[in-house]
Parts: structure tokens; C-alpha cells; sequence
């Protein structure tokens, strides 16, 4: 049963130094996809290369202390890329995928708005050409999973204080409308909603005031999956024992 799980690490050094790579070992998975290393090659550590013996391949921001994504895996993938093919967001570090047999695993991490009204533009660019890659991914015909930090809480569910929120960069009308295209016209599937539709599985939480306390989170990470795929997921959890950083690990089960 192949285990999945995608993390925010907001920074790889920060997460190793709270024990996200001694917890990796416990958890017997096959992928993990990370994002926001905020590292460049130069960072990068046999132990964050190689943790456990584990394959890894990354794609580092431009910039200094920025973004980045990754994949570890148990064996080596058949192929691996990174990028989706867009000059802008692939200076940024924000896509690595893995090719196993007829699966494919993406770690993704999708722009934030949050920072300033540039910034909020640069996200609707990236979902304007996002699209239509997501399009592109479905006509290889292989079963995909995207995990990683979308940066969007697609329903009033996913989120603690929406009405607060109606007019903020995670939840607004044109971000969760283009979520809903990816589920209801593309056909991908929210695989954490399938599987558990109850609220509160929050995988964010700022860190102003008591928000991880009191759980006043948003759900911004995902498993976006393939029918096929999706189909197969047995279990979901989403760790909170230990906090590495202000994501939580979601972790899904697949029954293959």
C-alpha cells in the first residue's frame, strides 16, 4: 500500500533541526513531497539529499532562501523533471515530478498572494497557464498525484474563519472558482475531501496570536489525483503531534 505524503517544510534546514527527518523514518512511506526548502544546491546536505537511503530530486528557486520543491522516493523514479515549462514560476522553484511506472508524482507549490497585490497577480498568472498543464498532464493518460501547497482553500469548509476571509489572497471567488474547474471540469479529485468530508482538517495555521492552539486554520495542502488513482486511497491523516513547521504533513494511503 504505497504511502504518500506532502509537507510544507518552510525551510529544510528549520524542519531537520525540529525532527522532520528522524519522524520520516517512522512513517514507511514510498513519496514524500516537500515544498518551500528555502535552499539552494549549495544547502543541500547528504542528509537532506539522501535522508534513509531515500532518492531525491529538487528543484531549487533562483532565489536565495525562496520556495523550492522535491520528491523523495524508496526506489529511483523512471524519469524525472523540473518545471512544468512556464520562465516565470519555474525560476521559482515551485515543480518537481517523478515518473514510476504508470504513476507520476508532483510536488507542487503554488504562489501566495498574501504578501502584496504584485504578488497576487503573479498567482493569477500562474493559474492561467496552470490550467491548461494540468490539461496537458491528463493527455499522457498516466494516474498522477499533485501534492503539495496549492495556497487556496477551495470551500467554506476548508478554512475556520471564512466570512473573515471572503476578500483575502487563499479564499477569494476567482481562486476558488478555478479550484472548482480542476475538480469538476478537469475531473481531478480533492483525494483528503473524499475520504474524510469532515471541517476542522486544517493543514496551515498562522503564526499570529493562538491560531495553531486554538485550530483556526485553513486547508491549503492537497493530494489532487487522477480518478484511478483517487480510487484507490484507503486512509488520510494529516500529523500534528510534532510541529516542523506552520504546514502539517498530510498523509494518504493508496491501495494498489
Amino acid at each position: 500500500m504505497p504511502r504518500i505524503i506532502s509537507a510544507n517544510l518552510n525551510g529544510i534546514r528549520s524542519a531537520h533541526k525540529k525532527g522532520f527527518f528522524e519522524w520520516l523514518a517512522t512513517q514507511d512511506a514510498d513519496y514524500i513531497c516537500v515544498q518551500e526548502l528555502k535552499a539552494q544546491e549549495a544547502d543541500m546536505t547528504e542528509d537532506f539529499l539522501r535522508p534513509h537511503d531515500y532518492h531525491g530530486h529538487f528543484h531549487y528557486a533562483e532565489k536565495k532562501g525562496y520556495s523550492g520543491t522535491g520528491i523523495y522516493s524508496r526506489t529511483a523514479p523512471d524519469k524525472h523533471r523540473i518545471g512544468f515549462g512556464c520562465v516565470e514560476f519555474d525560476a521559482e522553484g515551485r515543480y518537481t515530478r517523478c515518473d514510476f511506472g504508470d504513476l507520476t508524482v508532483i510536488s507542487l507549490y503554488a504562489p501566495s498572494g498574501s504578501s502584496s497585490p504584485e504578488r497576487q497577480l503573479a498567482k493569477f498568472r500562474f493559474m492561467e497557464v496552470f490550467l491548461p498543464h494540468l490539461q496537458e498532464l491528463q493527455a499522457e493518460g498516466r494516474e498522477i498525484v499533485i501534492c503539495g501547497d496549492w495556497n487556496i482553500a477551495h470551500k467554506e469548509i476548508d478554512l475556520k474563519n471564512w466570512k473573515g476571509n471572503l476578500k483575502n489572497s487563499g479564499f477569494l471567488p476567482e481562486e476558488r472558482a478555478w479550484m472548482t474547474r480542476i475538480f469538476d471540469e478537469l475531473g481531478l479529485v480533492d483525494v483528503h475531501r473524499g475520504l474524510d468530508p469532515r471541517p476542522e482538517q486544517y493543514t496551515w495555521w498562522s503564526n499570529r496570536g493562538q491560531a495553531y492552539a486554538k485550530n483556526v486554520g485553513w486547508r491549503i495542502d492537497y493530494h489532487v489525483a487522477t480518478p484511478g488513482i483517487a480510487k484507490c486511497a484507503r486512509t488520510v491523516s494529516v500529523y500534528k503531534d510534532v510541529k516542523f513547521s506552520d504546514h502539517a504533513p498530510l498523509i494518504i494511503d493508496y491501495e494498489r
